[in-house]
Parts: structure tokens; sequence; C-alpha cells
């Protein structure tokens, strides 16, 4: 799974361990600081690989490529259906314009 650091806290990993799912998720600065004050009751720092990480931003520029439709960015539809529809209209003409 991969995560903004906004989801780097010691609950969420574990339950992502616990379900067995590997947790790509950079930590912030203020918990590798908290972390290395601590000295080795700090424990060590999360596996993350950097490599994996840098395939995220391929799906958020995708999410911001569909939300540029007001439609879809403000879900003013009453139906899943309508909705699903403007997104599936919206994949298509970002196909056809490559």
């Amino acid at each position: 799974m991969l995560g903004d650091k906004a989801y780097s806290s010691r609950a969420i990993r574990a339950d992502l361990r616990a379900r067995g799912i590997k947790a790509v998720i950079p930590q912030p600065a203020d918990q590798i600081g908290h972390r290395k004050k601590r000295g080795s009751a700090g424990g060590r720092p999360p596996a993350f690989d950097a490599k994996a990480y840098r395939g995220r931003n391929v799906i958020e520029r995708s999410f911001n490529d569909h939300k540029q439709w007001r439609g879809i960015a403000t879900r003013y539809d009453k139906l899943a259906t309508v909705y699903r529809g403007a997104v599936v209209l919206r994949a298509i003409t970002i196909w056809l314009a490559t």
C-alpha cells in the first residue's frame, strides 16, 4: 500500500502488518526526530522503498486529471451510476487526447 506521510502512525502500520499488507509510507521529519531523540529505545526506522513510492505520483496525477472536471471534483451527481459515467467519460477524453 502506498501512502502519504500523514498516514505514518504506528497504529496504521500495525494494522497493515496484521493484515499482511506491505506499507510504503515515508516517515515525517518530526517522527524521525522523535525516534532519534530516544536513542536505541526509539527502535529502528520502518522499511521504506523509495522506488515503489515514486510510482505513487502517477496515481495522484491521474486523480488530478479527472478532477479537472468540476462535476467530478464536487460530486454534484446524486446517483452513483451518473457519477461513474462522468468518470468513465473523463477517462475516455483523457485517453483520446494522448
